[in-house]
Parts: C-alpha cells; sequence; structure tokens
C-alpha cells in the first residue's frame, strides 16, 4: 500500500503537520487551491514570557480567488530580520537552540518571491532536521480532474496511491464512496499534541505551536512524537 497525504504550505508548521507526513510515502504540496486569509499559511505561533506572539510574513494579498502559488511575498519590510530577532530573543536558552539555528537562518535569509516557495524552503530543511525522506510533488505540477473530492482522489492517482492519509477534519466535506469506488483506502490521523519541557514555564504550556518550539526544546526526542499513530 503506498500513503500519500496532501496539505497546503504553511510557514513554520506546527507538529501534526510533520506527523503527517511521516506516516506517508508520498507528500503532495496542495498549492494551486485558494489562499486561506488570515490561517497559517503565512504566520505560525511562537512562545515567549508572555504567552505566544505570531510571527506573520507580510504578502501583497488580492482580494477575489487567488492560489496560493502565486501569493507574493511583501519583502519591503525587513521582516526576515524580526522573525530571527524573536527566535534568538525567546528560544537562544533553549537546550537545542544551537543545533538548527544556523541551517535555520541560514535559509530564512535566503531571498524568496513567493510565500510557497519560502514555506517549502523552511519544511524541506525541517524534514531534513527529522530525518525524513518522502518524495515531494505539487499539485501544480500534476495533471489532475476535478474539484473537492474528486480532486483529491485524482491526486492520488497521479501519483500512484492507493491510500489516502486526512486529517480528521476530511470527515464532514469528503465523498468516502467516491474513495471506494476507485479502490483508494481513507486512513485518518490520529495525533495527540504531545506535552514537553518549554521555555517560560511560569506562563503554562502552550500547544500546537510552530515546530521550531518543539525542535529548540526537544531536539532529536522530536522524532519521539512522530512515531504514535
Amino acid at each position: 500500500m503506498t500513503t500519500v497525504s496532501i496539505h497546503q504550505p504553511q510557514y513554520l508548521p506546527y507538529l501534526g503537520f510533520f506527523h503527517k507526513i511521516a506516516h506517508s510515502d508520498i507528500f503532495v504540496v496542495l498549492d494551486d487551491v485558494q489562499y486561506q486569509r488570515r490561517g497559517v499559511q503565512n504566520r505560525n505561533k511562537i512562545k515567549t514570557g508572555s504567552g505566544w506572539q505570531w510571527l506573520t510574513v507580510p504578502i501583497f494579498y488580492h482580494s477575489g480567488q487567488q492560489m496560493i502559488q502565486d501569493v507574493l511575498i511583501n519583502n519591503m519590510s525587513n521582516w526576515k530580520r524580526d522573525h530571527w530577532k524573536a527566535l534568538v530573543f525567546n528560544y537562544s536558552p533553549t537546550p537545542f537552540f544551537r543545533k538548527y539555528s544556523d541551517k535555520l537562518q541560514a535559509v530564512l535569509e535566503q531571498d524568496y518571491k513567493t510565500l510557497s516557495q519560502l514555506n517549502m524552503a523552511l519544511t524541506e530543511t525541517i524534514l531534513d532536521f527529522l530525518e525524513i525522506s518522502i518524495p515531494i510533488f505539487y499539485s501544480s505540477q500534476l495533471e489532475t480532474v476535478g474539484n473537492k473530492t474528486q480532486r483529491l482522489v485524482s491526486i492520488c492517482q497521479a501519483v500512484g496511491a492507493d491510500c489516502y492519509l486526512s486529517g480528521p477534519g476530511g470527515r464532514k466535506y469528503m465523498d468516502l464512496d467516491l474513495f471506494a469506488r476507485t479502490d483508494i483506502t481513507v486512513q485518518w490521523q490520529q495525533f495527540a499534541p504531545p506535552v514537553y519541557e518549554q521555555h517560560f514555564p511560569e506562563v503554562g504550556f502552550i500547544p500546537n505551536l510552530s515546530i521550531v518550539d518543539v525542535l529548540f526544546n526537544c531536539g532529536p526526542a522530536t522524532n519521539q512524537f512522530l512515531q504514535s499513530y
């Protein structure tokens, strides 16, 4: 059985994003669907001494339907400097900051035109940290048909997968009969946010932050959180 997971590119995603990829044989980046405003495609949360804060990548947003692959970064502000300063200020005392910081900074500070390019450069770097190596495809480069469930089925067929790993939210909108008629098995991701030792314990544990929170605090032990399924 060949399992595929399909997801929009996100900025420094949370652990559950990588948990799904870790249990897949193929990952498809869904980059030719509508960009979601106020989601986590251009921002994510980190922990601070007063709780959490967003790291937000400024973009040029046009009203109406805009594909993720077409979203341009607004590089007129020095957002990369600000993001890195925030990471250093809040995470430099953590046990594994130095293990990952040089490579992460080098990738973050490269020049990117589109949000998708930035997100995937960081995602692939983190996959390397996690020692996850699987083929990655982009939906915009695949020959597929249909919308909604038909599109998902078509993507599975395009990459030769006979099992689709879905997040639990897929139960609300997917046509499971369509998967069954095309002999594609649907499996549901079972992910529970782990509790681990975080910096700034005085503000309490905060789940579902960016993956950098887990990496900087737990280092290679992060892989253990990816095993449960």
